[in-house]
């Protein structure tokens, strides 16, 4: 008895999706290129300069320091709490979201850190940090 055999069927391979893929690459870079163009409709020459700097920096942290016996220092340069009051509110005039790190001795009054965190808040800062140091578990 013979055995009824059927043809084999020829692998095919669907080209479809990778001529898709191949098309929207191509319109990709087609728009993106006209983009570029209308960048350089205009031939102009441009300024040189010999130090570019950003056109807007964000403002560094200020560090306001406090010793033992209260008082306060911003950098390097010793400040009443009135001056301290006026340095926070014109870096606050000049950049709304300006960070304060408040840095307190451990071993002076707590009243200190308030008096600092008071000024801020009237200096109209309120972004606020108080520096602390990790150490080891030791709970009183």
């Amino acid at each position: 008895m013979p055995l009824k055999l059927e043809p084999m069927e020829e692998p095919s391979l669907n080209l479809t999706p990778m001529i898709d893929v191949v098309l929207q690459l191509v319109i990709f870079f087609l728009v993106g290129t006209e983009f570029i163009k209308t960048e350089r409709q205009y031939e102009v020459d441009l300024p040189e300069v010999t130090e570019a700097q950003p056109l807007t920096n964000l403002p560094d942290e200020l560090v306001v320091n406090i010793t033992r016996d209260g008082r306060f220092f911003l950098g390097r340069k010793g400040l009443s709490a009135e001056e301290l009051q006026g340095e926070l509110r014109a870096a606050a005039d000049r950049y709304a979201d300006q960070s304060v790190v408040i840095r307190a001795d451990g071993s002076g009054p707590y009243q200190h850190v308030m008096t600092a965190l008071n000024i801020c808040h009237r200096a109209g800062i309120s972004n606020i940090q108080l520096a602390n140091r990790v150490g080891s578990e030791s709970a009183p």
